[in-house]
């Protein structure tokens, strides 16, 4: 165990053999090798397995940590990966994604000044491969907010890198899982880090994306019709963010509405609503919404 390395590289996998050679390739090109790579397999069928042992038996540049695991879905990697992890932060770069070559040394070149100053950790950019910043970039003139206020307060559009503090994360993992259910975004975790600080943020771009058709990000429909206790907790935890607007508040509760009608929870729904309120106003709309899922999903 090397408790000297600053960064965990965390990446979950699930049958990525013939993508995941790009996050490797990445890595060995880094300018500084101060991470651990650890990979969280959930329970891959092809030969990942094979090649990450390969992997492990040549290189020298950096440690790779490799941990086979039943299909859970991504969250359960999560919760895997923070339980495994032992290192000072933490970063996902999902198995068809990649770093820039200097990534990992400009992480340690924020962090090394800022690490005493109370911050959950750093949140900077994702681009595509031809350079596009993936949605909205920061405002020029804020350096630090809470997660939730990206959301709420800014209204940036796009996935963002965070890299946390491991030991916050340790404070909040693992998260909830619900029987049957595999699509729970992590980002359920990282909001959560907003009670312990806030974020720095910073418009440099710490990971290129290359969304795959079967991604957690594809068909958004089926994920709701699957999991639909799953996105009842994260819409809750929206509704609980602080300084919200009516808008905010009917747009996700009819969102809440749906996923409840769904789990076939309506009545406990609205006990365990937010406000109990727009869930009695979201119905109707909610269960509009419910009937397209179910066509859609």
């Amino acid at each position: 165990m090397d408790n000297k390395k600053l960064i965990t590289v965390f990446t979950p996998t699930y049958n990525r053999e013939s993508d995941l050679h790009k996050c490797y390739n990445s890595l060995k090109r880094q300018t500084s090798y101060n991470f651990i790579w650890l990979i969280i397999d959930d329970g891959s069928t092809d030969n990942t397995k094979d090649l990450v042992k390969l992997w492990q038996d040549t290189e020298n540049s950096f440690q790779i940590r490799y941990h086979y695991k039943e299909n859970g879905g991504l969250h359960t990697g999560y919760n895997k990966g923070i339980e495994l992890a032992d290192t000072e932060l933490f970063v996902c770069i999902d198995s068809d994604d990649w770093m820039p070559d200097n990534a990992i040394e400009r992480i340690e070149q924020i962090w090394s000044q800022i690490y005493d100053k109370g911050y959950a950790g750093i949140m900077g950019i994702d681009r595509y491969e031809n350079g596009e910043c993936v949605g909205d970039m920061f405002p020029e003139d804020v350096s630090e907010m809470f997660l939730y206020e990206k959301l709420t307060k800014y209204k940036i559009s796009g996935d963002k890198k965070m890299i946390h503090r491991l030991d916050l994360l340790k404070k909040v993992a693992p998260m909830p899982v619900f029987e049957g259910e595999k699509f729970f975004n992590p980002s359920y975790l990282m909001y959560q880090l907003d009670n312990y600080g806030k974020l720095f943020v910073t418009n440099e771009c710490f990971c290129i994306v290359d969304y795959q058709p079967d991604g957690m990000s594809s068909n958004f429909y089926k994920q709701l019709r699957n999991s639909p206790l799953s996105f009842a907790e994260t819409r809750k935890l929206y509704l609980s963010f602080p300084d919200i607007t009516p808008m905010f508040k009917l747009r996700h509760s009819i969102h809440y509405v749906a996923n409840c009608i769904t789990a076939k929870k309506i009545c406990q729904g609205f006990s365990e609503s937010v406000f109990p309120f727009y869930y009695l106003l979201a119905f109707f709309p909610g269960l509009l919404l419910y009937f397209l899922i179910m066509i859609k999903g």
